[in-house]
């Protein structure tokens, strides 16, 4: 069951969408918070600051400080000492949301993905619970589902053949709660100023797209000798990238509505380096399946270039 369609739709501006899915934790927050009727796009000056990490670009997340700051949302890590059905039952009983790491090959909403055919972590975001009954909503993805059956006991781990969750590494969780009033209006806009121009002062000392450019040739050789990783790696490098940027158009696309000027250059510039990720990836795809390396230098100049409007046109417009 899907009772949220439009959640994420509503969460995000109308323009295309090249990464309709981002990663499972933004994904998540973003719905969470428009449930709660607060504004996801105010948070989301950390994509700013993505870096490439040698080996993946940044896997972006909402920062608990920034969360705290914007909406009056506390986060913390809930310690797993007992049975991990009954510690998110005790959280989701006191209004709070949980965000677990489960197995994705028990989550009805991805059966064009992992459902019942590969084992995959992702983070959902659980807000009612009837452990009685067997049964959970979630949010994920693009909306909210309903856990119940064998899916919700696969989760838990309690079908025939399985160990018990506790027998093996927990997983991370985190409880969230409201714990002040969120701001709003004015000075909404200007707290999310202030993240922003925190995050540009983050961000990294080099070019990222041209630190992956210097390593690209070496992964695509390992990417021709294992073609069938070819979607994990795009998850790691392509989405994130693009995902991400897609999200920073989008933050800036939120502050010029609402008054501040002199972010259109970049917010194009990211929106490019969103288009471009995607052409990227295709590229890459193409390699990976007819064993023959394309340097892709035309398109690496362009997404360089565009990085750098990116930065400079922030720099300048947020003085």
């Amino acid at each position: 069951m899907n009772d949220a369609v439009d959640l994420r739709a509503a969460a995000t501006p109308a323009e295309a969408c090249d990464w309709p899915i981002t990663n499972c934790y933004v994904d998540a927050w973003m719905l969470v918070l428009r449930a709660w009727g607060l504004d996801p796009l105010a948070g989301l000056g950390v994509t700013v600051a993505q870096d490439y990490e040698g080996d993946q670009f940044t896997f972006f997340k909402y920062l608990h400080e920034d969360l705290e700051n914007l909406y009056g949302v506390i986060v913390g890590e809930l310690s797993i000492w007992h049975a991990l059905e009954a510690q998110i039952a005790t959280q989701v009983g006191l209004g709070r949301v949980v965000l677990v790491e489960v197995d994705g090959y028990y989550l009805p909403d991805t059966r064009a993905t992992s459902y019942r055919t590969q084992h995959t972590k992702t983070t959902i975001a659980v807000d009612a619970m009837v452990p009685g009954a067997g049964r959970l909503t979630y949010f994920h993805n693009v909306g909210r589902y309903e856990l119940a059956g064998e899916d919700y006991a696969g989760v838990f781990r309690r079908l025939p053949g399985q160990g018990a969750v506790d027998d093996v590494l927990p997983p991370y969780v985190e409880v969230a709660r409201r714990r002040w009033p969120p701001l709003a209006d004015r000075a909404l806009t200007d707290a999310a100023v202030a993240v922003l121009r925190r995050h540009l002062r983050r961000r990294p000392e080099q070019n990222p797209i041209g630190c992956y450019r210097a390593g690209f040739a070496a992964q695509m050789d390992w990417l021709m000798a294992h073609p069938d990783r070819f979607h994990d790696y795009a998850f790691g490098v392509f989405r994130q990238l693009g995902a991400n940027f897609q999200l920073l158009a989008a933050h800036m696309n939120w502050l010029t509505g609402r008054g501040i000027n002199h972010l259109v250059s970049s917010s194009r510039a990211a929106a490019e380096i969103s288009a471009g990720a995607k052409a990227m990836q295709f590229k890459a795809a193409r390699i990976a399946s007819r064993r023959r390396f394309d340097p892709c230098d035309a398109l690496f100049d362009t997404l360089e270039q565009r990085y750098e409007a990116v930065i400079d046109g922030l720099a300048r417009g947020l003085g």
